[in-house]
C-alpha cells in the first residue's frame, strides 16, 4: 500500500484528471467559444452610411462546435436568429477541420478518464508493472493535454485562416453580405484551455508525489543493568 503522503497527492490527480474530464463536455455543449461584431455591408452600400451611421449596421454573433445565434443589424432593427453547425452549415465551412476539433476533444475526454483511473490506481496499491505507476499517470496526462491543446488550436486555425466567422455570418444570406469586423474567445474556449492545463498541473502533482519524506527515528533507550538489579 502507498504511503499517506501519496496517497494525498494521487488523490489530487484523480480529482484534477475528472475536472478536465467535466470541462471539455461543458466546452463541447456551451456555444460561447467566440463572438463578434458583423457589419451589415450591404446596407452600408445602399445608404452610403458615414461613421455615426455605422452604429445602425453593426450586429453581434456568438457560436460554439454545435450552434450559435446571429443578431443582424441592416438598418430596420436588430433581428435575432439561431443557428445550428450539423447537419448543413458545416459543409460550408472547412468541415475536415470542424470535425477534427470534435474528435480530438472526445479523444481528449476519454484520455482524461484513463488517466484518473491511473491515478486511482497507484492511490489504492503499488503496481507491479512500472508502465502503471507514475510514469504511466504522467504519460496518460501528457496524451491527454496534448490532444486537448491540438483541439484547440485546429479552432484557431480555423477562425484564423479558414474565415470561420465571416462563413457562418453570410450562411444562406442571399440580400446581404455581413463583414467581420472584430472577434474574442469566450468562456468556452477559455474552459477547455484549463482543461488541458489542468493535465499539466497533473504533471506537478505527480513529481511531489515523488518526493521521499524524512523518517522520523524514534530514539530507544537502552536499559542499564547494575549489579544491584542481578542480585535482585
Amino acid at each position: 500500500m502507498p504511503g499517506w503522503f501519496r496517497k494525498v497527492w494521487y488523490g489530487l490527480a484523480s480529482l484534477l484528471s475528472f475536472s478536465s474530464f467535466v470541462l471539455i463536455i461543458i466546452a463541447l455543449a456551451a456555444p460561447h467559444w467566440l463572438s463578434g461584431k458583423i457589419l451589415c455591408q450591404t446596407g452600408v452600400d445602399l445608404v452610403n452610411a458615414t461613421d455615426p451611421e455605422l452604429v445602425k449596421f453593426i450586429g453581434d454573433i456568438y457560436y460554439g462546435l454545435f450552434r450559435g445565434c446571429k443578431v443582424r443589424q441592416c438598418g430596420l432593427g436588430g433581428r435575432q436568429s439561431q443557428f445550428t453547425i450539423f447537419p448543413h452549415l458545416v459543409q460550408e465551412l472547412n468541415t475536415g477541420l470542424h470535425v477534427i476539433t470534435l474528435l480530438l476533444l472526445f479523444l481528449a475526454s476519454a484520455l482524461a478518464l484513463v488517466s484518473m483511473g491511473f491515478a486511482i490506481l497507484n492511490m489504492v496499491q503499488v503496481p507491479y508493472r512500472a508502465v502503471n505507476g507514475p510514469g504511466g499517470i504522467c504519460l496518460w496526462n501528457v496524451l491527454a493535454g496534448g490532444v486537448a491543446a491540438l483541439a484547440i488550436s485546429s479552432f484557431m486555425a480555423a477562425v484564423k485562416f479558414h474565415d470561420l466567422t465571416g462563413r457562418i455570418a453570410n450562411f444562406r444570406e442571399k440580400l446581404f453580405r455581413f463583414v467581420v469586423l472584430e472577434e474574442q474567445y469566450e468562456e468556452s474556449f477559455w474552459i477547455c484551455v484549463a482543461s488541458a492545463s489542468a493535465h499539466a498541473a497533473n504533471l506537478v502533482v505527480v513529481a511531489i508525489s515523488q518526493i521521499p519524506l524524512p523518517e522520523i527515528k524514534t530514539k530507544i533507550e537502552e536499559a542499564t543493568v547494575t549489579a544491584e538489579d542481578i542480585l535482585y
